[in-house]
């Protein structure tokens, strides 16, 4: 099994702005680019291969014509559905206040699993902010009595964004992105989003966006984050360049590189690693790579090279 190169899916949400075509040079006719999904198996939108024997095949047929172990690993069996969904996303505006199920809650009444996720900031402009979590607990009758008053942005917190930083955001926490950011996000393999509040923007039809206020209520943990906004790890210098543990949880593991010369990287029988290229450029056991590239590299394959100067992501599970 060979190293897969992925394409992207773009999704044209109106929030969204133009950074990752502008930054990136993706090449694709929507405006405005909201999210690039850079590792998905999800109905919504399936990351296909790009180059190599299995050119145009989505990733999620190779699993099925392979198997889960072979290509994702034993880790993935834990899991009835590929564990992870990786974007880029760019809020040229603000994304709606919303919140997402837990597995239990979204298996029973949308079907599909719940959705725990990161935020790591790449970008933010001066004075950036976003929502994540509440000042301090409150019961969920105040909080849909604050969002009947129209008083939500009184009891949420508010947070002020940077480069760098990272927001561990469990499901069941009220957040939402602030505009001027860019972030990579990693999240489980969902798309169950539940809008609380969408400041009164309508959609392509000229009608408001959709509102989920009782399923929210239902969900939501209407109290303060537990995480500081920060990655789990400090940066430290290795072989070739740096290293961060950016989180660590049952459902992924996610580490930020920086390489000044050459690394060398491995998988096991255990998970795969999906790297995305976050700056910079060179090669993957030859194979050239520029920012934005993303790549899956399956399960058991062994060591791996990357030679350049780039800054990337590794997520396994």
């Amino acid at each position: 099994m060979e190293i897969l190169k992925l394409k992207p899916v773009f999704k044209d949400y109106i929030w969204g702005g133009t950074r990752l075509k502008d930054d990136y040079g993706f090449d694709c006719d929507l405006d405005p680019i909201a999210e690039g999904w850079m590792l998905s198996c999800h109905k919504d939108g399936k990351s296909t291969v790009d180059g190599g024997k299995f050119d145009g095949k989505s990733l999620e047929s190779i699993i099925e014509e392979y198997s889960k172990e072979e290509i994702a690993g034993s880790r993935a069996l834990d899991f009835p559905y590929f564990p992870v969904l990786i974007k880029l996303i760019d809020a040229k505006d603000n994304l709606s206040i919303q919140v997402h199920p837990d597995n239990e809650y979204a298996e029973r009444v949308e079907h599909e699993f719940g959705k725990t996720e990161i935020w790591y900031v790449l970008d933010a402009a001066e004075g950036a902010t976003l929502i994540y979590g509440f000042k301090k607990k409150i019961t969920s009758s105040e909080f849909k009595a604050a969002i009947e008053n129209d008083t939500l942005t009184d009891v949420l917190n508010v947070v002020k964004v940077k480069k760098g930083d990272l927001f561990f955001i469990e499901a069941g926490t009220v957040h939402a992105i602030g505009k001027g950011t860019l972030i990579a996000e990693i999240q489980q393999n969902s798309n169950s989003t539940y809008r609380v509040y969408d400041y009164g923007r309508v959609g392509k039809d000229g009608k408001p966006r959709e509102l989920h206020i009782k399923k929210a209520v239902d969900v939501s943990k209407t109290e303060p984050p537990k995480y500081e906004a920060k990655p789990f790890g400090e940066e430290t210098a290795v072989d070739g360049g740096k290293k961060q543990l950016l989180t660590e949880c049952e459902l992924f593991t996610v580490w930020r590189y920086e390489i000044n010369l050459k690394m060398i990287f491995e998988t096991n029988e255990k998970s795969f690693n999906h790297i995305l290229v976050l700056e910079g450029d060179g090669t993957i056991n030859g194979r050239n790579f520029k920012k934005g590239d993303s790549y899956f590299v399956p399960a058991n394959f062994g060591k791996y090279e990357i030679v350049g100067k780039a800054e990337i992501l590794i997520t396994n599970i």
